[in-house]
Order: C-alpha cells, then sequence, then structure tokens
C-alpha cells in the first residue's frame, strides 16, 4: 500500500525512482545525498519504499525504550548502543555500527554523511570504517532536482579510502540538489594522496 502510495506521489509531482537497485543487497550502508533540503528526505524514501528496502537509520539506545520506540521503530530507528563493554572501554560510533551488522543477517542503514542541511565542506567518513570493516557495499542513494529523480545510482566495495571517496565525489558531482549553494564535495581527503 505505501509502495503504491509512493508511486502515485512521484507521478503527480513529475518524479521517478531510478530503478537501477542492484539485486539480492541483504546489508549495506546507503549514502543519502545531497542534503540542502527537507524535501530531499522525503523523496529519498518515497524511492526506497518503491523499492521494497527495508531501510533502517541509527538512533541512540534510549530513543528505542517506550514511549519513543513507538515511533522511531515504525520509522526504521534502530539503536546504537554505546555503553561501556566488560572491559570497561566504551566503542566508538564506528565499532557500534559494526556490532550491528555482525548481528544482523539483514541490514540496510541510511546515513547523510554532510550532517546537515547546511553547506559543509567536510562529510562525516565513519560509513567508509564501518563498510569496510563489516564487509558490505555502500550504495550511493541521490535526490537529482535537475532530472527530478531519486534512487541508487551506484554500488562501490570500498577499497583504500582516497580511491573510495573519489568514486563517492565524482559521482555526486554530476547530481543537481535543490539548493546547490547549500552543497559542497569533500575533498579533504586528497590532502594526503602522494
Amino acid at each position: 500500500m505505501l509502495k503504491q502510495i509512493c508511486l502515485f506521489i512521484f507521478k503527480q509531482t513529475g518524479w521517478k525512482a531510478n530503478h537501477q537497485l542492484p539485486s539480492s543487497i541483504n546489508k549495506c550502508i546507503i549514502i543519502a545525498a545531497p542534503h540542502t533540503s527537507n524535501w530531499d528526505f522525503w523523496y529519498c524514501i518515497a524511492a526506497f519504499r518503491i523499492y521494497g528496502l527495508k531501510i533502517r537509520f541509527t538512533v541512540k539506545k534510549e530513543w528505542m525504550k517506550f514511549p519513543f520506540n513507538w515511533i522511531m521503530k515504525p520509522l526504521g530507528g534502530i539503536g546504537i548502543d554505546r555503553s561501556p563493554r566488560k572491559n570497561g572501554n566504551r566503542p566508538s560510533f564506528v565499532e557500534a555500527m559494526i556490532e550491528l551488522f555482525n548481528q544482523h543477517q539483514e541490514l540496510i542503514i541510511v546515513i547523510t554523511p554532510e550532517g546537515t542541511r547546511s553547506k559543509r565542506d567536510k562529510w562525516k567518513t565513519g560509513f567508509f570504517h564501518v563498510a569496510q570493516q563489516a564487509n558490505v557495499p555502500i550504495l550511493l542513494g541521490y535526490v537529482d532536482y535537475a532530472t527530478k529523480t531519486a534512487g541508487i545510482g551506484k554500488l562501490i566495495q570500498p577499497v583504500a579510502f582516497n580511491e573510495t571517496m573519489d568514486e563517492i565525489m565524482e559521482f555526486y558531482s554530476q547530481i543537481t540538489p535543490k539548493f546547490p549553494e547549500k552543497f559542497s564535495l569533500d575533498f579533504h581527503y586528497k590532502e594526503s594522496k602522494p
């Protein structure tokens, strides 16, 4: 039913979903970018619903307790547990995300590496380390206002950091955000190249 509603909304607004979704994806990280407007979220979510993907997003584990879980769980929230372990060490966000992937047979997590709708010239890159260490692919989700298309544009198997980030930035350099003045690619990692 929700898929039909999303298809109807896309048809009425002139948008379409890119149907190049790789087959048999059980675990992955989906980047959602550009992120310059609240509309980006809705178009991305609608495209993912059309695909039939059961997407998740991370929140603090406390948000998955009553009464917040009534809202968070149906929306796709999944709790991140960063409490100290038996050895006394508190895991990093990346380590906690890797644990999630290790604990689930199927897990598709959407992240927004820009972190905000304001312009930022440095992306959060923890997603790369999670994908590499959990051995899951990175799917490049997008919303392109020039073509009124949303969906998954490419699958990347993370290799070396610079090479992977270069491929990601090249892809998003071809995408038109709703507010181009609020979007920036991240080329800081290139400083470490020889």
